[in-house]
This record gives structure tokens, sequence and C-alpha cells, in this order.
């Protein structure tokens, strides 16, 4: 393994703080007084029951849910809260539990909606596909396709996706994910519903980017590297 390689691995300084998250659904507690840190090139797992907070605990960090108590800091930046266009453009990516794809549209086009915040010409221009719009998508283009080959999911590139078996749906969500190139990946349960074969390649294919991402967060289902960090959930609590 060369020197850079080694150095891409090693674990770094704190990327995304959280500091006694609480977060209530009228009278129902999701999470309870929950702290933990993530560090740059980690990945870190969230284990638990269904219905401990694993996904709420996601939908925190990226600001589908706004907790009623607790701080945020992602990378030196204190917050009570995220905002859920904040946490994309500053390079938080998700994948969901259940599948959020466009299923009439194809894998590449798919895939090409993780690149949307990273497009800087106006609506007119990329209406009309003149000047800079085109020179722009085709480089986004390029991008889209580098994640297809390291997916290996070239033969259904052109493929809707509402016809690819559930396996398959999974991993374009996570080429959409990784075509944001993002600084933090997030990962709700993504492996559910999988066979044995197609869980071995996902597995592959999330430890893999590791030497881009500054960090990663998933929830259960993924086999923790030996490096890796666990967080255990009970009843919306940290509770290891």
């Amino acid at each position: 393994m060369s020197e850079n390689s080694t150095n891409s691995h090693r674990i770094g300084e704190v990327i995304l703080d959280l500091r006694s998250i609480s977060l209530s659904f009228g009278g129902v507690r999701a999470l309870t007084d929950i702290s933990f840190d993530v560090r740059e090139h980690e990945v870190r797992a969230i284990i638990g029951p269904n219905g401990a907070g694993k996904s709420s605990m996601l939908n925190v960090i990226n600001g589908v849910y706004r907790p009623q108590q607790g701080e945020i800091i992602y990378r030196g930046e204190h917050r009570h809260d995220m905002d859920t266009h904040a946490a994309a453009k500053s390079g938080i990516a998700r994948t969901f539990q259940n599948i959020a794809l466009f299923k009439g549209m194809t894998v590449l086009d798919n895939i090409m909606t993780g690149r949307n915040l990273k497009m800087q010409s106006n609506f007119l221009l990329q209406a009309l596909y003149i000047g800079p719009a085109r020179r722009e998508e085709i480089e986004h283009r390029k991008k889209v396709e580098e994640v297809i080959d390291f997916l290996e999911i070239q033969h259904i590139r052109k493929t809707p996706v509402g016809r690819l078996p559930y396996g398959l749906q999974k991993r374009v969500e996570l080429g959409r994910a990784l075509a944001a190139e993002p600084k933090i990946l997030l990962l709700d349960e993504p492996m559910a519903g999988m066979n044995v074969e197609e869980k071995q390649d996902m597995a592959v294919d999330i430890h893999t980017p590791r030497r881009q991402l500054k960090a990663g967060l998933r929830g259960a289902g993924v086999p923790v590297e030996p490096a890796g960090r666990l967080l255990k959930f009970g009843s919306g609590r940290h509770c290891l």
C-alpha cells in the first residue's frame, strides 16, 4: 500500500459533533440527550432495534428533522439545527431507508441529479443547452460515468430505475449520493432487503470511497471495519 493511500485512511479531526440532541413528536420522544462525534476519514455505524431512533438521528443531521434541544457543530460551525439545502450544499449526502429515486428516469439521469447543486449555469442556459451550460453538463456527465464505472452498473445505465430489482435500485441510490462528492455520507439501512451476494457487493461499494470522503455514518446492516466505532441506540438513547 502506498504512503498516500495509508494517509488517506488515517482518522483525523472531528468534522461533525452532536451535543445533547433531543427530538420529540408530540409526546413521543424519538431521541433523548444524544451526543457523539464523527472524525475525518472515519466510518461510524449506528446500531439498535427498530424504533430506536437511528433514522431520526440521520434526519436531524441532514436537516429533515429539527431537534428541540441540542447543538450541531459541522466543520467548526455551530448550529441549533440543519437546513436540508444548506446541509446538501455543504457536503452532506445520504441514502434513504425507503428508496427515493425517480422511477421513470434512467439510471444515468437519476445519478445525474446528485450533481444538481454543483451546476452553476442558470435555468435558461440549461434549457437552451448552449455555451457554458453545455460544457458544464458534459463535465458533470463525465463525473457520473465515473460513478457508474465504479459501481459496475454500465449495463443498466440507460434502463429506467423502476424496471430494476431492489438491490440494483439501492446501488443507484448510493451512486446518486456519491455523485454529489460529499464530505459526509449518511447511509440509512443501505442493505435492507438484499440477498447475500448483493450485500457483499454493496459492502465493497461503501468501504472503497473512504479515501475521497471526509467521513461516513450509516445505519445498521453494514459490516464495520476494525477502525470503525459503533454507536448503539436503545429507545432513542445513546447506550454505548
